[in-house]
């Protein structure tokens, strides 16, 4: 009984859904697009790497990865500055996703954000 127990306590907890980053954008100028990441973990969260992909009309306008070294307190968000080579003239739609360690285990998660031209 007690057996069964334990491994009913496993199982749920492993079917726990944590909550994942969210990626906002805050604004552009000419050559960055500035992306809010929140954490809504309980635990602090460290960015470590981000691939993003922009793309506009069913093409990509511009794809790379940042390598990222910042802590973000549970609850908090950070700011990232990501390349783009000009401000859009139509809607961008970025995609990507960014790597971060929690209670040292790395995961991945995927972000997307629309951007509106000026």
């Amino acid at each position: 009984m007690l057996r069964w127990f334990v491994l009913s306590a496993l199982v749920a907890g492993a079917c726990h859904t944590q909550k994942t980053p969210e990626l906002r954008v805050l604004g552009t100028s000419p050559e960055l697009v500035y992306v809010q990441v929140s954490n809504p973990a309980s635990h602090t969260m460290r960015l470590t790497r981000l691939d993003y992909t922009f793309a506009a009309d069913g093409a990509t306008v511009a794809q790379g990865e940042l390598e990222l070294s910042r802590d973000v307190p549970a609850g908090q968000t950070a700011v990232v500055e990501v390349p783009l080579d000009e401000a859009p003239a139509v809607p961008v739609t970025m995609t990507g996703t960014v790597t971060a360690e929690v209670d040292e285990i790395v995961r991945s998660f995927s972000l997307s954000a629309q951007i509106q031209p000026h």
